[in-house]
């Protein structure tokens, strides 16, 4: 991870980014909206997973966004991916060791509800770690039992509802369940999920978070909505509609998120 900050800082020139941003899928246009962008591979970075996901980039890119530094990773590594719930651990340690104190995720996710229908946006306010795997498994100091109960941070989501609501853009609250994946839930799973409380369903994010919580960042998290979930339509689903749906409600988010940040600037240290 040193070895990964140490080659950033010199790429970076002196810029001192003030938010982190993981992109899930339909986000990449937000990078193009980055002035002065620098540009590099995570196969470049040591220690960064590649992600074998189409419509996941596997790029770093740094810039300002409405004025403010930030770092986003367009792209993730699952846990499906190679059964590693820990696989994001080295690029959101480096966003730490390069001084970052919020990390903004996003992702794209199944509905559970009728009234949040395919490009919609949801910020997150919780969520239900399903899967059972988590990050911190294997961690061998007290540093593993982290507090989740404030894990969405107060005062960033505030700002997120601001924004949205400044542009005019309808942005619902919810609680997020993850599953493991990479085979989408059955109808039972998603009977059984609204059950539990679950708004949205989803195969990321939840151990980014848990991961977050560990190294002291503040955390904000939205999903793009890119299909009901098993069962609500009677429709199997499939990969490709979430590819063709997410740029919709990724319009939305990136709208939401470059106001959010160009309006917070660099009070994210309080």
């Amino acid at each position: 991870m040193t070895v990964a900050v140490d080659l950033l800082r010199g790429k970076l020139g002196g810029m001192t980014p003030r938010y982190g941003v993981i992109l899930g899928s339909g986000l990449g246009s937000l990078v193009s909206q980055l002035k002065d962008p620098v540009r590099i591979a995570y196969s470049d970075v040591p220690g960064f997973p590649v992600s074998a996901v189409s419509g996941h980039a596997g790029e770093l890119a740094a810039g300002y966004l409405g004025g403010v530094p930030v770092i986003m990773l367009s792209g993730r590594v699952h846990y499906y991916e190679k059964g590693d719930a820990n696989a994001m651990r080295v690029p959101i340690a480096t966003l730490v060791g390069l001084g970052i104190p919020s990390l903004i995720l996003t992702n794209s996710a199944g509905s559970l509800r009728e009234d949040m229908p395919p490009g919609s946006v949801m910020e997150i306010t919780d969520h239900i770690n399903y899967s059972g795997m988590n990050p911190l498994i294997g961690e061998e100091s007290d540093k593993r039992f982290v507090g989740m109960t404030s894990a969405y941070d107060k005062d960033l989501s505030t700002r997120m509802r601001l924004a949205a609501a400044k542009l005019g853009i309808a942005l619902s609250q919810g609680v997020y369940m993850w599953f493991s994946g990479p085979s989408f839930e059955t109808p039972a799973e998603i009977r059984m999920a609204r059950i539990l409380g679950a708004d949205a369903v989803g195969m990321s994010t939840v151990p980014e978070v848990i991961l977050a919580r560990l190294f002291g960042l503040r955390v904000v998290a939205a999903s793009v909505i890119t299909n009901y979930g098993a069962g609500m339509t009677g429709s199997e689903l499939t990969h490709e509609e979430t590819k063709d749906m997410a740029p919709v409600g990724g319009a939305r988010l990136a709208a939401i998120l470059k106001e959010m940040i160009a309006d917070g600037g660099n009070d994210s240290e309080q």
